[in-house]
């Protein structure tokens, strides 16, 4: 395991257990947030804060897979809310050990078309 891949999980379970001081820690004075499906864009670590502090809702996040190179993780997780529940993404960019920009995708799901070849849905 990388750092950078401890370094993603650890951002999502501080997030998750909203346990703010250590998770402001993982980030850059000067970290982006991107969410490109509703083409928010958050710039700075206090900007960043803010928003998950003040989110709606009892959220909740559960890490399935973490994967990491010497820049970069991403964490594929489980989010729930209320009745809701689903999966989502995380880019993180990492440098000089710290997260600098953060990519979340929230895909919905949908029904698919109709396929000329059988496939199981579950």
């Amino acid at each position: 395991m990388t750092d950078n891949n401890a370094l993603g999980r650890r951002y999502l379970e501080l997030l998750e257990g909203r346990d703010w001081d250590a998770w402001v820690a993982l980030l850059d004075e000067n970290v982006v947030y991107d969410m490109p499906q509703t083409r928010e864009l958050i710039v700075g670590r206090a900007s960043f804060l803010e928003f998950n502090q003040t989110y709606p809702g009892e959220w909740h996040l559960t890490p399935k897979v973490v994967i990491a190179d010497d820049e970069r993780a991403v964490v594929w997780f489980d989010w729930t809310m209320g009745d809701e529940s689903g999966e989502s993404q995380t880019f993180l960019e990492i440098g000089a050990g710290r997260i600098t920009r953060v990519t979340d995708f929230w895909p919905e799901a949908y029904e698919p078309p109709e396929r000329a070849v059988s496939v199981e849905r579950y």
